[in-house]
């Protein structure tokens, strides 16, 4: 049996950044994770470039059944914490849009300073290791692999979520926290592409097209990108919406958020009284949702001067409030995160660890804690992963 000062399950960015800070602080770490590489979410996120943070950081940016639960991490390990670790590997990064950060040539080269930090710490990384099963004496935990045996006194799950199954996802820290008597938050697909009803399956002709929107729903609004795909609508504002969308709910998508419609209309039936309506749209939108309006007779083309107030307040809706009903979602095949996780009402904000059990751990995605997009599930990774390790180093083996 191997035997070790602490075990994390998972070499995702929690599980890793967390084994370099024990390591680094004297500890003796094993990493175990059922896959062949590690960080392998790490490699496809950002389209490959990786949103390891966000430069404006707060509570507000998360979802959670307790909402406080991340402000003693947040505050402790911040973004600029990490920025200065990304910066320190001579990593250039630039911003893109709204405070995300975004490593400039891969990826990789986050996996790569992660990896550098738990050589530094003399971390042990075994990959190929499915957990059978995991129990507890008075003193140690022992996980049971399907061909070693470990024994350690700390034991910190950093599993993640169900997102994203083609890379490894699976249920595991859930059934651990149940095992242990620790209930979770009933999970689901977040930061996820809605789908076509049948009625709306027209628009799929528009697949790769984007826009810039204002999309609302009864919780929240988000300013962002619209995109069209073969299954529905998709882009940074869809799935910004979707951690605060339930089934049946009908969210309002206003198409032209810079300006108004009716505005628009109202100076060129001053000066250009005779344009189409057609011509007018076509200077605002993508050519191609113009005309698929005008086909599936959606809007009546006419000169502009002919258009009276029954009209213009149509308009006005269609474009400003377009309501907007989803099917659903793609589920976990296509979503960043999963909401919903391991209750955070019974583990410690500070420490990470379950109050009722001493000596194990959860951090990062497993918990019921969702970022928005742009970075801010990455940031909560860094956070919890730090207020664990400190947790341990503080204590007396």
């Amino acid at each position: 049996m191997k035997q070790f000062d602490a075990i994390i399950i998972g070499a995702g960015a929690a599980g890793l950044f967390c084994a370099a800070q024990l390591g680094q602080g004297g500890k003796s770490v094993a990493v175990l994770d059922n896959g062949k590489k590690i960080g392998r979410k790490i490699l496809m996120s950002g389209g490959g470039f990786c949103n390891f943070t966000n430069l404006d950081v707060s509570a507000e940016n998360y979802l959670s059944q307790n909402p406080h639960f991340v402000k003693s991490a947040l505050s402790r390990y911040t973004q600029w914490d990490f920025i200065s670790l990304v910066a320190s590997y001579g990593i250039a990064y630039h911003e893109k849009e709204q405070g995300q950060l975004f490593c400039d040539e891969s990826s990789q080269q986050i996996v790569d300073l992660l990896n550098a930090e738990c050589r530094k710490g003399k971390v042990e990384i075994l990959l190929k290791q499915a957990v059978v099963s995991v129990q507890k004496s008075a003193d140690f935990f022992e996980i049971q692999t399907a061909c070693d045996r470990f024994q350690s006194k700390h034991l910190i799950i950093a599993t993640g979520g169900l997102s994203m199954p083609a890379l490894g996802a699976s249920p595991f820290g859930y059934k651990i926290a149940e095992q242990f008597g620790i209930p979770t938050i009933p999970p689901r697909a977040s930061l996820v592409p809605f789908t076509w009803k049948e009625s709306d399956k027209p628009f799929a002709a528009l697949s790769g097209i984007s826009l810039p929107v204002s999309v609302t729903n009864r919780n929240k609004t988000f300013r962002n990108q619209m995109l069209f795909t073969h299954r529905g609508l998709s882009g940074p504002a869809i799935l910004q919406i979707s951690n605060y969308w339930d089934l049946g709910e009908t969210v309002e998508i206003d198409l032209l958020p810079s300006g108004s419609i009716l505005d628009i209309l109202h100076e060129l039936r001053q000066s250009s009284p005779k344009l189409q309506l057609k011509s007018v749209l076509a200077r605002h939108f993508p050519k191609k949702l113009v005309e698929l309006w005008f086909e599936q007779k959606q809007l009546k083309d006419q000169v502009i001067a002919q258009l009276n107030k029954a009209d213009l307040a149509q308009l006005d809706d269609f474009i400003h409030r377009w309501q907007f009903l989803p099917n659903g979602t793609e589920g976990y095949r296509t979503a960043e995160v999963t909401m919903g996780g391991v209750d955070t009402d019974f583990i410690s904000s500070k420490t990470m660890e379950a109050k009722q059990v001493a000596g194990l751990y959860f951090i990062g995605e497993v918990l019921d804690v969702t970022g928005w997009l742009g970075g801010y599930n990455f940031q909560w990774a860094w956070s919890s992963a730090h207020a664990c390790a400190s947790s341990i180093l503080t204590k007396s083996f």
